[in-house]
């Protein structure tokens, strides 16, 4: 099926059986695929959740037969104090964004269908985070992206490539700071190959304007490495803003 013919919509989860949907897609994509798990994962009932899903919004990706293709979990600073913080915080320091005054919207938990990755859809959840930027007056995006895997000598050049050349703006830029985090060094090696290793969530930040933070942190229970992304979205290019639920 072509991209024009291919029918999607997007909305906000609204009952308890939207959310069981959400997190059997989130079990099929972290667990079954990555090898993730964690303490409230409930394996018997393949369903992927934890402590911040029932006061968090969750935005569902649906294709034309309702099927649900795609998610993200999306948190303003109401709901963030409801739930005693911002997910992201167990491993970031989070502070510059939180003191910084600024109406914040955290994004996590963004998982795709394998069937619909790298093609209109990331396109299409994106304008879904972009309406619910819009609806809430945030100004700030932001949230863990990850990088597969945990081995610093594998991933120290793209995420040293990032800091280099997409770093997130200096007054809202968090800091790792959980268990095992580090900072890379200066970047050298090939850009071309390092470009090859940045995830698809991570270039969609970077194709509004955003940049990442400062360090990475390994994440043992999802086999991953991440990274903090920041978007200011007064500073998301005016060619962008309307495909982005015209947020900017």
């Amino acid at each position: 099926m072509s991209a024009s013919t291919v029918q999607l919509s997007h909305r906000l989860a609204r009952s308890a059986a939207d959310l069981d949907r959400v997190q059997r897609l989130r079990y099929d994509v972290f667990v079954r695929e990555l090898q993730a798990d964690g303490p409230l994962v409930d394996h018997p009932g393949g369903r992927e959740r934890d402590a911040f899903d029932d006061r968090a919004d969750h935005l569902m990706l649906l294709d034309g037969m309702g099927t649900l293709i795609g998610t993200s979990r999306i948190m303003d600073a109401r709901q963030a104090a409801a739930a005693g913080g911002f997910s992201s915080a167990a491993e970031f320091d989070l502070a510059p964004l939180t003191d910084s005054g600024l109406e914040l919207l955290e994004l996590s938990r963004t998982c795709l269908h394998p069937d619909w990755r790298g093609g209109i859809a990331l396109h299409r959840l994106w304008e879904g985070v972009g309406t619910c930027v819009r609806a809430r007056g945030a100004r700030v995006l932001f949230g863990a992206a990850s990088f597969r895997g945990t081995d610093r000598t594998r991933l120290e050049a793209p995420v040293a490539l990032l800091q280099a050349r997409h770093p997130g703006p200096r007054d809202l830029r968090p800091k790792a700071h959980g268990p095992g985090h580090w900072v890379p060094g200066p970047y050298e090696g090939d850009t071309k190959a390092a470009l090859r290793q940045v995830p698809s969530l991570i270039k969609a930040y970077l194709r509004l304007g955003g940049g990442v933070g400062i360090g990475a942190c390994p994440d043992p229970a999802f086999r991953t490495t991440d990274v903090c992304m920041v978007l200011n979205v007064a500073r998301i290019p005016p060619e962008r803003a309307a495909r982005f639920g015209g947020a900017a």
